[in-house]
């Protein structure tokens, strides 16, 4: 029997925050027409002290289940596509799976910057269509203000926080995920990176002074390559789904700049209204910018089952890459007894989390936590 990888729940979080671009007047030398004219961004969402990615993910994740038939302990796999993670390690996704009470779920972070959420989307509809597992919810999610360089004119205006999820399950209908394709050039690695922190320049007093750990971009370069590779990337992935761009209801881009956005639309010869575009509201939320397109077009009834959706993004790596789905319409109808169970188990999860944490430090205390030399 073929087996389809569908998505079934998809959920958004983002700040209560709003940075506005007449904000941003009073903070560096610019000005809210030129931000618009520029990029098309209006607003951005900023998380608050308390907020992380992980928190934003965490959210996201319990709202794409909801209207699922499935309870966290049924979760079988967590990707959390991001470049702000939480920490180097452990994983984000690892802390979602804890939050959430995911007991039975792998868990692993996708570093690919703009273009993670759709490589993340691909690897778990692979594993759903091979049978090596049944389910999976797919995360996208940024705090990426706390890496902004806010006296940087160039780059502060563009970025915003937030984060989406989709929960992916196998299926015997066709549709779903039909085809990607996935796409690097590491010689372009340097035109939109966060240098420092990693192994090859370690935090120093000299990285901090010099603002290395705050995102560094050469706009003019990245333009060109985006407008270049995002009407190629979908035509290839359509191409490979058995399918014509006019086949094609909506285009879901990566929320980078509006101008980048039209340019992809004259060259895949397609109107506006084929182009799903949020940018004014959110700025540019690396990996979390598809998925929160998406969860926005649900809400303004522009995808439609049946409807054939093109996903494209790019990023940092340099990566790109598009993916193909048709949208079956699932069943989000849950019971009352359902949702007052997922309740009390996220509670639970928590109980379980911390209950774990104390067990470990007795068994510290019993057993010694280093090892003596003989």
């Amino acid at each position: 029997m073929t087996r389809y990888a569908h998505v079934t729940g998809w959920g958004m979080a983002v700040p209560d925050r709003i940075l506005t671009n007449t904000d941003l007047e009073e903070m560096v030398d610019t000005t809210a027409e030129w931000i618009v004219s520029r990029t098309g961004i209006q607003e951005r969402r900023i998380a608050a002290a308390h907020e992380s990615t992980a928190s934003l993910a965490t959210e996201a994740a319990c709202k794409a289940l909801e209207p699922t038939n499935l309870d966290p302990v049924d979760v079988e796999l967590i990707i959390v596509a991001s470049a702000t993670p939480e920490h180097f390690f452990p994983a984000t996704a690892c802390l979602v799976q804890d939050t959430i009470g995911a007991v039975n779920a792998g868990a692993f972070d996708l570093s690919a910057a703009c273009t993670g959420f759709i490589f993340a989307l691909n690897m778990a509809a692979q594993a759903i269509r091979s049978g090596s597992l049944d389910n999976a919810i797919v995360i996208g999610a940024e705090v990426l203000s706390r890496f902004v360089n806010w006296e940087d004119r160039n780059t502060c205006i563009l970025f915003g926080d937030g984060a989406a999820a989709f929960v992916v399950q196998a299926s015997d209908t066709p549709g779903g995920v039909l085809s990607c394709v996935m796409r690097s050039d590491g010689s372009g690695g340097d035109l939109l990176s966060l240098p420092a922190g990693g192994s090859r320049m370690p935090t120093t007093q000299d990285t901090l002074d010099r603002k290395l750990h705050t995102i560094q971009m050469n706009g003019r370069e990245v333009f060109r390559f985006a407008t270049r590779e995002m009407a190629a990337a979908t035509r290839q992935a359509t191409q490979k789904a058995g399918l014509e761009i006019s086949d094609i209801n909506l285009v879901i881009p990566h929320q980078a700049n509006r101008r980048i956005i039209e340019a992809a639309a004259r060259g895949l010869r397609i109107p506006m209204d084929r182009m799903m575009m949020n940018i004014e509201k959110f700025g540019n939320t690396s990996s979390a910018s598809i998925p929160l397109a998406v969860c926005e077009a649900m809400d303004e009834e522009r995808i439609h089952p049946g409807d054939h959706l093109v996903l494209v993004g790019f990023g940092a790596g340099l990566t790109w890459g598009a993916l193909v789905m048709e949208w079956i319409e699932p069943d989000r109808v849950v019971s009352t007894t359902r949702k007052i169970r997922r309740r009390f188990l996220l509670i639970l999860a928590r109980i379980r989390s911390f209950a774990l944490r104390i067990l470990r430090k007795i068994e510290g205390w019993i057993w010694g936590t280093s090892i003596k030399p003989k």
